[in-house]
């Protein structure tokens, strides 16, 4: 630990009062004085925090950095240890069990296999907004449209009943909640293992089209399925939810920038994704000595990867802090970077792209149904976006 750095002795979490969209101030400042600082874990462990974009790109593509669970300190100042990724479990994991999975799911959520979907996910926002016109103005954004799409859509893909998504939009909240105990959390993934477990049993006995029922001919263990299957179903349900409700609020709040959505839905979505950066924090373990930003980071110390702030990194980005739909927003890390990126990344990419546009197509003026200030956000979540989003057209 190098003793000229300070030390940050709690990960900064408050953003900036009536900024909603913005990363704590603080990350900034400690940015602005060293890209790797030493930071004190909840359990005491002394790590560091990583705020600046080249620094974190070097973390995340770095295979000496771990992914594994079990290595890990918390944030948390509840001293519970992690247990090691279950069977199919492969964001816990790292190379060669990691590259086992990755390789047999890549071809799933390929660009090409994307472009397949679109279809359906015109079919699927189209339903959304006229169930919305049918209602009447005055709905929440996140019940109405946000979660359906995505829910649907990941639902489909595994072969999960729809009518039973509100049980995995409660586990998901449950495992993605920043101040729920870590029993609980753990407890939820495993309530939905077990609703997987019978499912990949009902797949077996009858298979339909859908990704669980193709990768149940690969050699996977039926544990293995089944880890498997839970993490894209958690993954799927909550994260691009979030992003379109904050999305729509960003968009809400710059009406300026509706034009650019319109005229490169593309570029815009890649901006948001940076400028928002939900999935806010990532993790990694030293598994040796290695340096990083001028710094030597020791065996055994965890990281703690600000993605936000590597994506206002001014170093980076130009006026980092501004939401621009025109800017070119290539290499923002909101879907990690090197062998853990997102899988399914190009689905969301492709969810947004349509959803947001046909938004505010079909309801020109869409406006808040509440003041600003008063949307609740999720504040402390793991994965941040607003609780409800009421809006009226």
């Amino acid at each position: 630990m190098s003793d000229s750095l300070p030390l940050v002795e709690q990960m900064p979490m408050e953003r900036p009062a009536g900024c909603p969209f913005d990363p704590p101030a603080r990350l900034a400042e400690l940015r602005s004085q060293a890209p790797v600082t030493p930071l004190r874990f909840g359990d005491g462990h002394l790590g560091w925090l990583v705020t600046g974009h080249a620094q974190a790109r070097a973390v995340l593509a770095d295979p000496a950095f771990s992914s594994r669970h079990e290595l890990m300190h918390l944030l948390d100042p509840q001293h519970v240890d992690i247990p090691p990724a279950g069977p199919g479990e492969f964001i816990g994991m790292d190379a060669p069990e990691h590259l086992r999975f990755r390789r047999l799911l890549a071809g799933k959520f390929s660009v090409r296999r994307m472009r397949t979907l679109a279809e359906r996910v015109h079919e699927l926002t189209a339903q959304c907004l006229d169930d919305m016109a049918a209602r009447g103005p005055g709905v929440d954004l996140v019940e109405a449209f946000a979660f359906p799409i995505p829910a649907q859509m990941i639902c489909e893909l595994l072969g999960v009943p729809f009518s039973e998504r509100a049980h995995f939009q409660h586990l998901g909240a449950v495992a993605n909640q920043a101040d729920i105990p870590m029993e609980d959390k753990l407890a939820a993934f495993q309530e939905m293992g077990g609703y997987i477990a019978g499912l990949v049993e009902r797949k077996r006995a009858q298979p339909t089209d859908d990704l669980l029922s193709d990768i149940i001919a690969s050699d996977l263990e039926h544990e293995e399925l089944v880890g498997v299957g839970s993490l894209l179903l958690g993954a799927g349900l909550d994260t691009v939810a979030n992003m379109i409700a904050l999305s729509t609020f960003a968009l809400l709040t710059h009406p300026g920038q509706r034009d650019a959505l319109h005229a490169d839905p593309e570029r815009a979505v890649e901006e948001l994704l940076r400028y928002l950066t939900i999935a806010h924090t990532g993790f990694r373990v030293a598994l040796t000595d290695i340096e990083v930003g001028g710094v030597t980071i020791t065996k055994g110390q965890t990281v703690a990867v600000s993605l936000q702030a590597a994506n206002r990194d001014p170093a980076r980005y130009a006026s980092p802090d501004t939401l621009d739909l025109t800017r070119q927003a290539a290499g923002h890390l909101t879907f990690s970077h090197g062998a853990h990126q997102c899988l399914g990344q190009q689905l969301a990419r492709l969810e947004l792209k349509v959803a947001l546009p046909a938004l505010f197509e079909r309801f020109p003026g869409l406006r808040l149904d509440i003041a600003p200030r008063d949307v609740p956000l999720r504040a402390g979540d793991d994965v941040y976006g607003v609780q409800r989003l009421p809006v009226a057209w």
